[in-house]
C-alpha cells in the first residue's frame, strides 16, 4: 500500500505545481507546521543538531530557527515539482544565477569542474537552473520509493543532467570529468567510517567523505561552490569563486575548508540547512552517540 499512497501524494503534489507560486508557498507554511507537530523523529534530529552547533543561543532561539526549518522544508519539497516539470522560461523567473562567469572562465580554459552543492533547502532549484546554461553530471541516492526515485531522476535529467547512482562509486565521475563534464556534487553528509576522515563541523567531529578532494585530484579539477538561498520571491543560486585543484594527499585541508564554507553560509540563513539530517550518527571511537532517546523538551 506505502507505494501507491507515495504515488498519489507525488500527482497531487505536481498538481500544486501548477498553482500561483505565492499561493504554494502559504500552503507549504502550513504543511511545515504541520510536519513539524507530526514527525518527531526529524524533530528531534533537528534540535539536537542545533544544540550542538549553536550552543550559545538559548533554547527558545533554537526552536525558533528549528520551526522555520520545517517550513523551508515543505518549501523545498513543494518547489521541486515545479523545478523538475515548468518551462525553462517560468525556472528563470523563480531561480535568478549568480556568479556564471565563474563557470563560464572554467569551461573556456578546458577546466574540469566540481560544482560543491551543500545541502541547503534550494539545492535541486539551483542545480536545474544552472542546468539551463550547461549540462551537468550529479550523483544521487536511490530512495525507498521507487516512485520518489523515478520522479527525482526524471525531474533532473530532463534538461541535460547525467544521473549516476552512489551504488556505482567514483570511477563513472573521475570519467566523466576528465571527459569534461561538469559535476554537480553534494558530499556533506554522514555515510559512515567508510573512506571519511573526522573533520570539525561547528566544532563538533563529523564524519566527512574524502571523495571530494580525491576526485579533485585524480581528474584535476576546480572545486566551484555554489549555494541557492531560498527568498520571500523565489531562490538564488551563487556561484562562488573557485578553489585550486587539489595537489595534496592529505584529504582534510580541502575538507576542513568545506566545512568552513558551509558553517559561514549557515550562519547567513540557518532555517535553510538540512539539520534534519543525521550528520553527527558515526562518532569517533569511544566517543558515546548524540541521537539517543528523545527528552521531554524535544516534544514540547
Amino acid at each position: 500500500m506505502r507505494e501507491p499512497l507515495i504515488r498519489v501524494g507525488l500527482a497531487l503534489a505536481r498538481g500544486l505545481s501548477h498553482l500561483p507560486f505565492g499561493l504554494l508557498r502559504g500552503i507549504a507554511d502550513g504543511l511545515g507546521g504541520l510536519v513539524w507537530l507530526l514527525a518527531s523523529p526529524r524533530r528531534r534530529v533537528t534540535l539536537i543538531n542545533l544544540r550542538l552547533c549553536f550552543p550559545d543561543l538559548s533554547e527558545p532561539q533554537r526552536r525558533a530557527i528549528a520551526r522555520a526549518h520545517f517550513r523551508a522544508y515543505a518549501r523545498s519539497f513543494l518547489d521541486r515539482f515545479v523545478f523538475w516539470h515548468a518551462p525553462p522560461e517560468r525556472i528563470r523567473r523563480l531561480c535568478r544565477l549568480e556568479g556564471m562567469e565563474h563557470l563560464q572562465t572554467l569551461i573556456r580554459d578546458g577546466r574540469p569542474v566540481i560544482v560543491l552543492a551543500p545541502h541547503f533547502m534550494g539545492i535541486d532549484a539551483g542545480g536545474i537552473r544552472l542546468l539551463l546554461e550547461h549540462p551537468l553530471v550529479s550523483m544521487y541516492s536511490p530512495q525507498r520509493s521507487r516512485a520518489l526515485t523515478e520522479a527525482m531522476t526524471t525531474g533532473r535529467a530532463r534538461l541535460g543532467a547525467r544521473m549516476i547512482a552512489r551504488r556505482e562509486g567514483v570511477r563513472p565521475l573521475v570519467r566523466a570529468l576528465r571527459d569534461g563534464a561538469v559535476l554537480h556534487y553534494s558530499p556533506d553528509m554522514d555515510l559512515g567510517r567508510r573512506e571519511a576522515v573526522f573533520v570539525p563541523f561547528f566544532g563538533v567531529p563529523a564524519a566527512t567523505v574524502t571523495a571530494l578532494p580525491r576526485l579533485a585530484r585524480a581528474a584535476g579539477a576546480v572545486v566551484l561552490p555554489m549555494v541557492t538561498e531560498m527568498t520571500p520571491e523565489g531562490y538564488v543560486a551563487r556561484l562562488h569563486a573557485p578553489w585550486a585543484e587539489a595537489d595534496d594527499l592529505d584529504p582534510r585541508p580541502m575538507l576542513v575548508r568545506m566545512n568552513r564554507f558551509i558553517e559561514d553560509e549557515i550562519r547567513r540563513m540557518p532555517d535553510q540547512y538540512l539539520w534534519s539530517h543525521r550528520r553527527f550518527k558515526t562518532r569517533p571511537e569511544g566517543e558515546p552517540a548524540l541521537y539517543g532517546r528523545s527528552s521531554a523538551a524535544d516534544r514540547r
